[in-house]
């Protein structure tokens, strides 16, 4: 009697919604098993994995910014071969940095910094033994920007980008390639679980749907390709970004960010009414989340 191949394992963490969720239907259709990971319950998810194709679904609901929750995760591979990484979990957390609680900050910082690197340090080294593997981390056009009033958030995804292009250079010609995924402000659960409904950005901005930006990110990944900036906008964003002084940038984010700046009497997007020529250069800077 003929054995069955196994099938190829996918890890995909932050995948009870969003863009993790769908970054886990991806792989499920690709013909992956997958291992889903999130702080929030996946009972719904998993049948929406199983029914596009995945025939088993392990899934540890755990706190991802500790590194007991990590190893919970990690524990959960039994020794199978990880065939395709994706980090995704993140939080984010809106308001004036002096005025947040401390712990909420070091929350922030512990699953978008340490927790990631963690499940890399964990988890890459058997894929680079193998010669084999792809990691998908995701990051944010963010990384680009001073995010006022969502301070440590920004500057936690500019560690991220430059710790997974970097990542991706010590790791050339192993047979394991790291890809980032920049997704722009996203149609996902974020804005909410950061506190952020009250702002412009949060209740006002038009957001890039989160299957799309998966699809895009998933493919960037499966093609071995360094990065990948998700919409027309947000690599607009990323350009001004670059080219503006950063205090004119943070300028620009707070219009965005800061508490109380949502229009709830015109819920449209300001992008879709012209912009007069002289604030056209801080329109471009949206605080870019997902």
């Amino acid at each position: 009697m003929e054995t069955k191949a196994p099938r190829p394992l996918a890890v995909v963490t932050g995948a009870s919604s969003g863009i993790g969720y769908h970054l886990a239907c991806c792989a499920a259709e690709h013909g992956y098993d997958l291992l889903v990971a999130a702080d929030q319950p996946l009972e719904d998810a998993v049948a929406d994995f199983k029914s596009l194709g995945a025939e088993r679904v392990d899934v540890v609901q755990a706190e991802l910014a500790s590194r007991e929750g990590v190893d919970q995760l990690c524990a959960r591979i039994e020794g199978r071969p990880v065939a395709a990484l994706m980090a995704n979990a993140g939080h984010g957390l809106g308001g004036a940095f002096l005025a947040q609680d401390f712990k909420a900050v070091q929350h922030v910082i512990d699953t978008n910094i340490t927790g990631t690197l963690y499940l890399l340090h964990k988890l890459v080294p058997a894929m680079k033994a193998a010669g084999d593997g792809r990691v998908l981390i995701t990051g944010s056009v963010a990384g680009f920007m001073p995010g006022s009033f969502h301070a440590v958030y920004n500057a936690s995804k500019a560690f991220v980008d430059s710790f997974s292009i970097a990542l991706r250079d010590e790791l050339k010609d192993s047979g394991v390639t790291v890809s980032l995924l920049m997704p722009g402000v996203t149609d996902t659960e974020f804005f909410e679980r950061a506190d952020m409904m009250d702002t412009k950005i949060g209740a006002d901005a038009k957001k890039d749907d989160p299957a799309m930006v998966a699809r895009m990110g998933f493919d960037a990944m499966l093609k071995g390709e360094a990065d990948v900036v998700t919409g027309w906008r947000n690599r607009m964003q990323v350009a001004a970004a670059k080219v503006m002084p950063s205090q004119a940038v943070a300028a620009a984010h707070r219009k965005m960010a800061e508490p109380g700046t949502a229009r709830h009497d015109h819920p449209e997007n300001e992008h879709d009414h012209p912009v007069p020529e002289g604030e056209q250069a801080s329109g471009t800077i949206a605080p870019p989340a997902r």
